[in-house]
């Protein structure tokens, strides 16, 4: 009979544990052991906020396995505060300290999964070190954030950092009665989004009287009596508590110790079958370096689902099982009070800088039937190729209905689709859920129109600088148009259009522009067949009004 395989994980929470859980599923005999350095083994990091802004009440409600519950139904070895010193990969050995008992020993191995995780970035500036200034990994540290907040009602945080963890911490501690400041040394809130879509976020913060300080260069940290002050350069914040939420880094110690092969961006290199340069050792989770399957590139996205897929294709391939991993796309949501942001695939940032071409269009649909009540908008970017149609990435804002909107989108990227599969999906509909034709089909249909060249558009960037050679027509009524406008445009409602056809040159491009863009539309369609060169603003004046938000940040 064949001897059973030790196999060593490191590290718990989403990868490691995923990675315990479906290798015992697969194979009974094998001794898997579980070494975590922190106290717990599964918990949900992604919770902590809302724990300490009192929304998830019990502590516990928080821990989502422990040893004991492990050991019980998985008969797993799990053993917490043991810290892994070193990989001895010669000897397929690796050296644990017990951090309880302050004892050293080593745990042969046949296999390994690293999931060492990632861990806060906190850069040299002077004070960061201070009591008072935190960080936010792991359940010790919220029950530091969340035990000054209630010795202290009515404090005023400092948030260092805009992006995802930093916006939930913005939103749980107004929940808790604190004034918020949250600096942000970009000049936008939400670093992957695209700024028109996250000035959207950062005009709902403002509204929630959280204090936005973007392009901000904190200098240095100081005690302030029993607060801190906090020293831009010029400008200076008296808070009681700072958050250090700027990024994290990869935990590759270990590795790098070990000669495993790092990546360009300093995470761990893996195969796609989750394999490390040493073929004995499999790596999970925000420490390895994954590839972008938009762009190509090969980059760190610390999310929970990628790294328990992760976890269980490292299981897969070592129970004999063959598993690919595809890529991150990085789908992502976060709520910021009243408003969801989502998104998925390549932001247009992301498309520019990897040289890769794309065309883009805005909508701004209702998140169901507008007869029903409670329809609230929402705001929707699709990305996709021009010359084929095929889905690119996607972002969205509103109050309700974004998830499912960017959930068929990311399963559409997934799955390879185009702008006219889009057209054709076929989604739940009843009125309080969704619309006949839903935002999804509805961004299907306007790339579909710009692909086969049924409506030119043209973008914000265009409609701030005019050629001489075109003219802006707001072809909104007299009583929007009066209540603001894009700078040198003219209006004639579209309804008037056709009996004014001769007020407008035969000589210039017509660039047209509504509210949301289906007015636009109307307009390019009315100009285009009576021999006029044209086009629509995609997005129309409310992605104007976000995307001059954003050049104002």
């Amino acid at each position: 009979m064949e001897t059973a395989r030790t196999i060593v994980i490191i590290g718990g929470v989403a990868g490691g544990a995923s990675a315990a859980a479906r290798l015992r599923r697969l194979d009974e005999r094998a001794e898997i052991i579980l070494f975590e350095r922190g106290e717990h083994v599964s918990f949900a990091n992604c919770g902590l906020p809302y724990h300490i802004g009192g929304e998830i009440v019990e502590r516990d409600e928080l821990l989502v396995q422990t040893p004991a519950s492990l050991r019980r139904r998985f008969r797993l070895d799990v053993r917490v505060r043991h810290e892994v010193l070193a990989i001895h990969r010669t000897r397929q050995v690796v050296e644990v300290m017990d951090l309880e008992a302050g004892r050293r020993f080593e745990q042969p191995y046949d296999a390994i999964v690293l999931s060492p995780g990632a861990a806060p970035l906190r850069p040299p500036i002077p004070g960061l070190e201070l009591p008072g200034v935190h960080t936010l990994r792991n359940m010790a540290d919220m029950d530091a954030i969340k035990a000054q907040v209630d010795a202290k009602p009515g404090g005023r945080a400092l948030l260092l950092g805009a992006g995802f963890i930093g916006l939930e911490m913005a939103e749980a501690l107004t929940q808790r009665g604190w004034k918020v400041l949250v600096a942000e040394k970009a000049r936008q809130v939400l670093g992957p989004a695209d700024p028109e879509m996250a000035a959207l976020v950062a005009r709902e913060l403002r509204v929630q009287g959280v204090e936005l300080l973007l392009g901000a260069d904190l200098k240095s940290v100081a005690p302030a009596g029993e607060g801190l002050l906090a020293d831009f350069g010029g400008r200076r914040e008296r808070v009681d508590l700072v958050l250090v939420a700027i990024g994290v880094k990869p935990e590759v110690g270990l590795a790098r110790a070990a000669g495993l092969a790092l990546g360009a961006r300093g995470g761990i290199q893996v195969d796609e079958h989750m394999r490390s340069s040493d073929p004995a050792i499999y790596a999970v989770g925000d420490a390895v370096e994954v590839t972008d399957p938009v762009t190509g590139r090969v980059g760190l996205v610390p999310l929970a689902g990628p790294a328990n897929r992760q976890g269980r294709i490292a299981a897969d391939n070592l129970a004999g099982i063959p598993s690919v991993y595809g890529g991150t796309q990085g789908t992502a949501i976060v709520r910021v009070f009243g408003l969801a942001f989502a998104m998925t695939g390549a932001s247009e940032k992301a498309l520019r800088a990897a040289g890769k071409p794309y065309e883009k269009v805005y909508l701004h649909p209702n998140c169901h039937a507008g007869y029903f009540p409670d329809a609230s908008q929402l705001q929707i970017k699709l990305l996709f190729d021009p010359h084929h149609g095929g889905l690119l990435g996607a972002q969205a804002a509103g109050r309700d209905g974004v998830d499912k909107r960017i959930d068929v989108l990311a399963t559409a990227l997934k799955a390879g689709m185009t702008v006219h599969d889009l057209e054709e999906l076929e989604l739940a509909y009843a009125p309080p859920y969704g619309s006949a034709k839903d935002p999804v089909n509805f961004a299907g249909f306007i790339a579909a129109n710009v692909l086969d060249g049924r409506m030119g558009v043209f973008h914000m960037e265009e409609a701030a600088s005019p050629k001489a050679s075109q003219l802006l027509v707001d072809v909104r009524t007299p009583s929007e148009f009066a209540e603001g406008s894009i700078p040198g445009a003219v209006n004639i409602p579209v309804d008037d259009l056709r009996k004014r056809l001769g007020e407008l040159p035969r000589d210039k491009e017509i660039l047209v522009y509504c509210r949301v863009g289906l007015r636009g539309y109307l307009a390019d369609r009315i100009l285009g067949q009576a021999g006029y060169k044209a086009r629509n603003l995609s997005g129309g004046w409310l992605t104007w009004q976000a995307w001059n938000e954003a050049q104002a940040a």
